[in-house]
């Protein structure tokens, strides 16, 4: 039984071009799709918008989502910069789907967000699509554990010629702004890999001074110096990275007796101050966690995600979702097929399909935070094995 597709459609007419990608996705299922996700990449929101219509009306799904995007993912390959839609279709028998929209509300002090559904015992996953301009993303996905304790957010944030370009795609309503998800609940495996293309170096340390996201100190001393022993007593090949941009990442286990790939929450080092020697990075962290520098290239991106997949437990992995960064494809490899290629050498030949996102949604040790430069995957097994995933 063949429960998953993927299609891949290039050229300037995108609705033959839906149309194309959908049905190549819907062609090896032996059964009618629960879902199907639609990315489209185009420079005309009028186009994607026609597009993303026409490919909601010929996938016949129960739920149908989708996004604008730079970049499409399907066919196991990667496109960037080009008109092309790619499709993914899958069948999940049993399965719970609760499409949703989000919205927000503006009261005297604060954002509110509307339109999750509640939380259910049954439920496995959420995929989640985000327009950057108008939806705070962040503080919507850092904060998912007090509404939504335990589930896990995979997706990304679409993409276009800027605001007002975006468009979400929801069961034949296209949506210029929010977010747009659905939570699939009941007899499903998923579980989510999520690479962050990073390689640590110099050695772990304890944050002992530290006030919201800007480091005083590490391991007793000031953070700026030490970042200076660190990056000075690295190969020449690494102190030139670090000069690119260095990064930091936060241990998301303070107990556990080594910190591998994949257990930090890496974050950008985005400014310094020689007076105080403090550094600031992209995100708080209080005095007492472990840290480590990173750096980023083509080479420890695809070691990365290399490395996550061969650690991979679920199999077989039937099909699977990929978000990967607009930073990654032909900006960082040799070419758009890199993230696609290396998912389908680990994965074997499943139906997988996403896009190019302008940052992806995914877990870190069991929290969901929004990443750069990431892949974001959730990938889908045998619905008997369930009790090993996620």
């Amino acid at each position: 039984m063949t429960r998953f597709g993927d299609g891949l459609a290039l050229g300037p007419d995108l609705t033959s071009a839906a149309r194309t990608a959908v049905e190549k996705a819907l062609a090896p299922l032996s059964a009618p799709p629960d879902l199907v996700c639609v990315f489209v990449s185009a420079e005309d929101p009028e186009a994607v918008e026609a597009a993303g219509r026409v490919a909601m009306e010929a996938a016949g799904a129960r739920v149908v989502m989708g996004c604008s995007a730079s970049g499409v993912i399907g066919g196991g390959h990667g496109v960037e910069e080009a008109s092309a839609v790619s499709a993914w279709a899958a069948v999940l028998p049993g399965a719970r789907l609760e499409p949703f929209r989000l919205e927000t509300l503006k009261t005297e002090d604060r954002l509110i967000v509307v339109g999750m559904p509640e939380g259910q015992e049954d439920d496995v996953v959420g995929v989640l699509l985000a327009d950057p301009y108008t939806f705070p993303v962040d503080a919507f996905v850092e904060r998912s554990a007090e509404a939504l304790p335990g589930l896990p957010l995979v997706g990304g944030m679409a993409d276009g010629e800027g605001r007002g370009s975006i468009r979400l795609f929801l069961n034949g309503e296209v949506h210029e702004d929010g977010a747009v998800g659905v939570v699939l609940g009941g007899p499903i495996t998923a579980a989510t890999v999520v690479s962050q293309g990073a390689r640590p170096v110099g050695p772990d340390m304890v944050v002992t001074k530290a006030d919201e996201n800007v480091l005083y100190e590490l391991a007793g001393t000031p953070a700026l110096d030490k970042l200076e022993q660190i990056v000075l007593g690295l190969p020449e090949e690494e102190q030139e990275l670090a000069g690119r941009g260095l990064l930091i990442g936060v241990a998301m286990d303070e107990y556990a007796d080594e910190h591998e790939r994949g257990d930090f929450l890496v974050r950008g080092v985005v400014g310094a101050d020689t007076d105080t020697g403090a550094i600031a990075i992209g995100d708080v962290v209080e005095v007492g966690r472990t840290v480590r520098f990173q750096v980023r290239d083509a080479g420890a991106a695809e070691e990365d995600l290399a490395e996550l997949l061969e650690r991979f437990e679920m199999a077989p992995v039937e099909g699977a979702l990929l978000f990967s960064c607009n930073g990654r494809g032909r900006a960082m490899f040799p070419d758009s097929d890199h993230d696609a290629r290396v998912v389908h050498r680990a994965f074997g030949p499943s139906g997988v399909g996403g896009f190019f996102a302008a940052g992806e949604i995914g877990p870190v040790s069991g929290r969901n935070h929004v990443h750069a430069f990431t892949a974001s995957i959730l990938a889908f097994g045998p619905a008997e094995n369930r009790e090993t995933a996620l």
